[in-house]
This record gives C-alpha cells, structure tokens and sequence, in this order.
C-alpha cells in the first residue's frame, strides 16, 4: 500500500540499491518465515516492528510520508522527553529547563542559517558566538563569561546560565538571525554585521532590564555544587523573609 508497486520483490531489490545501508543489516532484519495463507502454507519476509519502521524509511514514496514524519516527530520528543528527564536528574527546575530547551532550539536554527548562508562551521561559529555574547553581556566574551562563573572549558556554559542570562541570550540569537534572514546575509562579513546588531538589541534590552529591577542579569554562580533547583528554593526563602512580620 505504500509503494504501488505490482512487483514487490523487485521493489525490494532496487530499495537496496539505493540504501546500501539497508542492505547491509536486511539479513539481519529480514528473515522468511512460512506463514498460514488461504493458499496454503507459505514462505514470506517477516521483520520485527523497528526494522519494519527502518525499512519504510527507505520508501521514496509519498504514501509514506506522513508515516516518516510521525516517526521524526515521535523521535523528536522522545529526544526532547530524555533531556528535560537528565536536566531533572542534575538538579535543574522546570522552569529552567523550559528556558534552557528553547533556548537550545532557538540555537540550532540559527546554526542551521549560518551553515546555509555561507559561515564556515568551527572558528567562523565560535566568532559569531562571541560577537553575540560582547554585545549582550557588556562585552563578555564566552571565555570570559566562562571565566567569571568559576567553570573550565570543558563545562558548557548554558548549563550554568541563570534564567535571566539564557533569556537573553536566546534573544540576541533569535534576533540575529531575523536580521540575516531578513537581510539575506552571506559569508562571515554580513553575518558578523547580522550578530553584532542582534546582540546590541538583546544588550540594549537586558539593560533597560536591570535598570527597572535593580539586578544584574550576568551572575557569577555556577549549579557545580548546589542544583539549579536548590539554589531557586533557597533564593526564595531569601527573598519571603524579608516579609515576614514580627
């Protein structure tokens, strides 16, 4: 039902050829078996549901296109469902992790602007990033940002961002690619113009922010020691014990 074809051996035999991936494991996934039919007994494929799901894959057909994005969405929040459970396991609130994988999103698309308007991945990324830090953060550098925070490089400093911190951050970086999309930047030059204004504007806001609320958005605390949670909880009761009467 999902090819059309009045040949289904010779289906199979040129999806092979095509996907020599598949052809690789088919011994592996596909084995006869002989099955009860109205005919008779009767030899036929026979594979397990997930190879069945990774055979379907390789149908280029387009009955079988909602099936793959079933299966690319069902495989999106599965991966998106492991991360929250990992951030909870390391200590992080929801509310955290709510920032922290938009914030992730929100990166990747603009990864995935940058790779396809001509901005080499590897030091024209690590660049690009870090005229967006400048701007937003009062001309921290990742390095440094990473730096103040008490965190080696092997520590991803998203991980250690307070709400505020990734809040902007995502903004600068959602603006930055609006304006390349906008502007349709190419190469590193209009690209480096697109962040550097992207930052600005999330620097510009984050400034009116701690102007109205009287904090600093760039903290020096890191989640190393004390979890994200724990130390939300304890800022809390902080905070409500300047209320209490006596």
């Amino acid at each position: 039902h999902l090819t059309d074809s009045n040949d289904p051996a010779q289906y199979l035999k040129r999806m092979r050829q095509r996907d020599q991936e598949l052809k690789a494991s088919w011994k592996e996934m596909v084995k006869r078996r002989s099955m009860p039919t109205r005919g008779g007994q009767q030899s036929i494929n026979a594979a397990k549901l997930e190879d069945i799901l990774r055979i379907v894959q390789s149908i280029p057909s387009a009955k079988a296109e909602p099936l793959k994005r079933w299966l690319a969405r069902t495989g999106a929040k599965h991966i998106y469902d492991l991360q929250i459970e990992r951030y909870r396991r390391d200590g992080y609130s929801d509310e955290w992790i709510e920032k922290r994988l938009r914030s992730k999103s929100i990166r990747s698309k603009l990864t995935d602007a940058w790779a396809r308007r001509g901005v080499q991945e590897g030091l024209e990324y690590a660049l690009l990033t870090n005229e967006i830090s400048k701007t937003t953060f009062g001309g921290l550098t990742v390095g440094q940002h990473k730096k103040l925070k008490n965190l080696d490089k092997k520590h991803n400093l998203r991980d250690h961002m307070t709400e505020a911190e990734l809040v902007f951050q995502s903004l600068a970086e959602l603006t930055t690619r609006q304006i390349a999309e906008n502007e349709d930047a190419q190469g590193f030059e209009d690209n480096q113009s697109a962040a550097r204004r992207g930052g600005r504007i999330a620097g510009n806001a984050r400034r009116e922010f701690e102007r109205e609320t009287g904090s600093n958005v760039v903290s020096e605390n890191n989640y190393l020691e004390e979890p994200e949670a724990q130390a939300r909880l304890r800022a809390g009761n902080e905070e409500s014990d300047e209320d209490v009467p006596f």
